[in-house]
């Protein structure tokens, strides 16, 4: 078990006051970061909290996910680790070969 949660079904008007609020009821929150769009810094309904140890982190799951905040029912767990990217270059789009129909 990992100290990394994953929050989501977040209403957009979250801010990482009102998250670090609800969960430090269950512990000690040692970061917040609700994501946003990079364009127009409105949340996209998710967010990640770290709390200082694997057991609040649980007791975080269990008595948080399901409930309600600011209308909806959010949902906790376990972060994932990220992905490693692809690189995006090259390749792709059929061109440049034998092209005849």
């Amino acid at each position: 078990m990992g100290r990394k949660l994953y929050v989501g079904n977040l209403p957009y008007s979250v801010t990482q006051q009102t998250l670090e609020e609800t969960f430090s009821k269950c512990g000690t929150v040692d970061s917040v970061n609700v994501i946003t769009d990079r364009d127009t810094g409105q949340s996209k309904g998710f967010g990640f909290i770290e709390m200082s140890n694997d057991s609040e982190a649980q007791k975080a799951i269990q008595e948080l996910n399901g409930t309600s905040l600011d209308g909806r029912e959010i949902k906790v767990n376990e972060a994932k680790p990220k992905a490693p990217r692809r690189d995006r270059g090259g390749g792709g789009g059929g061109y440049g070969r034998d092209n005849r129909w």
